[in-house]
């Protein structure tokens, strides 16, 4: 009996130059993927509601609706969130952090190298695909609690709405309570990238901070270590008098 091979996972490039656009969609095609392109933002929304794609390359310089709102529009749509991998000019760093604080999952500045591209793609869709462990028990600091198998995370009575990688970084340092790590060790055991700009973790530690903590701009959760990185500092238990816990 042939087995099938298993369908190309498709990707969705999304770049106004057409120059750009033919290398990145014939790296991307000989690396195995099935490949769709549009041309401006308004098309891509309407081929990823059409056609889910696996993953999304969005230029964030796009005649007519910008890459930025595309990636909002994604990021708000029902259902599971596609991974997005941005490409920025190198003068756009205000775009590229804001694109990472919308949920983007990685980006590239051009002018960048089609094979990095491919690897960073592989390495999206690798993790966004990884499936969750067997057994992992929930994790808890104060009145938060995360479920890392459902990726769920609750507050009091409240559920977070965060992004994947968010959500990775806060399993990662709940799992690790009391240690600091730097930007750059975060950067390699949540991201997986052993190079890259260190400030993705800058705009993640703070859009992090806005969701669990009391006062994001005196934190206490999620402390930073000058000239070193960030620890999470669970809060000490609740204060017991003498009796209370006792069975009579």
């Amino acid at each position: 009996m042939s087995i099938r091979p298993a369908p190309a996972r498709r990707v969705l490039v999304v770049e106004d130059d057409p120059t750009v656009a033919e290398v990145v969609t014939g790296y991307l095609t000989r690396a195995g993927y099935d490949i769709e392109h549009a041309a401006d933002g308004l098309t891509a929304l309407e081929l990823t509601a059409a056609q889910r794609p696996q993953l999304v390359v969005l230029d964030l310089m796009l005649p007519g609706l910008d890459g930025l709102e595309v990636c909002r529009r994604l990021r708000a749509a029902a259902g599971p969130p596609v991974p997005v991998v941005m490409l920025t000019a190198r003068g756009e760093e205000a775009d590229r952090i804001l694109g990472l604080e919308l949920g983007a999952d990685d980006y590239l500045t051009k002018p960048f190298s089609p094979r990095e591209l491919v690897l960073r793609v592989a390495a999206v869709l690798r993790r966004a695909e990884a499936p969750p462990p067997a057994a992992s028990a929930a994790l808890r600091a104060g009145d938060l609690a995360v479920d890392p198998a459902a990726r769920r995370a609750v507050r009091g009575n409240r559920e977070l709405t965060l992004t994947a990688r968010e959500f990775d970084l806060l399993v990662f340092l709940l799992r690790h309570p009391g240690r600091v790590f730097s930007r750059g060790e975060l950067l390699r055991h949540v991201w997986g990238w052993e190079f890259g700009d260190v400030s993705t973790v800058t705009v993640h530690i703070r859009r992090l901070r806005e969701k669990v903590e009391d006062d994001p701009a005196a934190p206490k959760l999620i402390s930073t270590v000058w000239s070193a990185g960030y620890r999470l500092d669970p809060p000490p238990p609740p204060h017991r008098t003498r009796d209370e816990g006792l069975v009579p």
